[in-house]
């Protein structure tokens, strides 16, 4: 109840359009801290390039990166993946897993708010289906997309953002 509580507050401060102080933020950093922090259900692999920078709340972008890493490892089989990697001002951060996937007919419901597909209600059935579309309002908030892309296996999360110092929105 409590989870379900902070996250109904979370989408209700989004959607009024209240969001954290935004900073410059060493974003290879804060991946780095919030994987070295975090209990791997699975096997957790990462490649970061160095000194990527954004402009954002570090609370907000923390959230989006664990709600990302939440869902990965409810579905992963064996191992999560997360690269980061910078290029032409365009920030990517891809979270990967190695499970079922997503089929592409889901890959835009998923970020309804209370959706949940019947592989995450049988892998968590005490989830709230506000995970993936809080991500991706906090994405939105930072100028930047969030979607579920094509991957050879599992599911594969793209959150693009603009890099520090750049105006120009990432393409989708």
């Amino acid at each position: 109840m409590q989870a379900l509580i902070g996250d109904l507050l979370q989408e209700a401060r989004l959607d009024a359009g209240v969001t954290g102080r935004h900073e410059p933020i060493d974003f290879t950093e804060l991946v780095a801290g919030e994987l070295e922090r975090r209990i791997a259900k699975t096997d957790l692999r990462h490649r970061l390039t160095p000194g990527v920078m954004v402009d954002g709340s570090r609370i907000e972008l923390s959230r989006l990166l664990n709600n990302l890493l939440d869902n990965a490892e409810r579905h992963a089989d064996s191992a999560v993946t997360v690269t980061l990697t910078l290029d032409g001002g365009v920030v990517t951060l891809e979270v990967s897993d190695d499970g079922e996937g997503i089929a592409p007919e889901h890959r835009e419901v998923i970020f309804q708010r209370f959706t949940r597909l019947e592989a995450s209600r049988a892998r968590d059935p005490g989830g709230t289906g506000l995970g993936l579309p809080i991500a991706r309002q906090i994405a939105q908030s930072h100028g930047g997309t969030l979607t579920a892309q094509d991957s050879p296996r599992g599911a594969r999360f793209v959150l693009r953002l603009p890099e520090r110092g750049t105006s120009r929105p990432p393409s989708g």
